[in-house]
């Protein structure tokens, strides 16, 4: 199986069985994905370094206002999308197998998670995974300690409260905040 095909199996939000062909590949990818992480937090990295090795990780080119200060961990890497003058702040932990997707000038606290990935509900079925992709708006500042759950889309400019649990959907130009979050009110009030 290809990374491509993967890909495209992961953002078909396909149901995959535990150790099937898209499993394996899923662990494939992970090994190198730890190894690259491994590159990134152990030891002091110069900001365009740090930006290739993440260009590395995730197999697209990011912009020069990307910043990020580890440590950072994925399990896959290959489905981060980040847009133009991200920050990825220390300890953040993203699952991005079902597709993580980050718009422009977003702010990533730190001890984010980001999760994509949900497994079978039945005892004999728990080892199988269920993608859904967690898409971040524009102009998002994600406060630290947040936990975004798979399929949720946060809207442009919106903020998340620092330690909130994000469920469900966030419009744009909200402030959500609390486990789980709520929207609290708009920006502009």
């Amino acid at each position: 199986m290809t990374n491509k095909e993967f890909l495209d199996a992961m953002n078909g939000g396909t149901h995959t069985d535990c150790g099937g062909d898209i499993h394996l590949k899923m662990h494939q990818l992970s090994q190198e994905a730890l190894r690259i992480t491994a590159e990134i937090n152990g030891s002091y990295h110069e900001p365009d370094t740090l930006r290739k090795l993440m260009e590395q990780l995730i197999g697209q080119p990011l912009d020069e206002g990307f910043s990020m200060f580890p440590p950072f961990n994925t399990d896959c890497g290959k489905n981060i999308h980040i847009g133009k003058g991200v920050f990825i702040n220390s300890g953040c932990k993203f699952q991005d197998q079902g597709g993580i997707f980050i718009g422009d000038r977003c702010l990533i606290g730190h001890n984010t998670v980001i999760a994509t990935l949900n497994h079978g509900l039945l005892p004999e079925k728990r080892g199988d995974l269920i993608p859904s992709p967690v898409r971040i708006g524009n102009g998002v500042w994600i406060g630290s300690g947040s936990i975004i759950l798979p399929g949720v889309t946060i809207g442009d400019n919106a903020v998340i409260g620092a330690g909130s649990v994000v469920t469900k959907d966030i419009p744009a130009d909200m402030i959500a905040v609390g486990n789980p979050a709520k929207i609290l009110r708009s920006i502009y009030d």
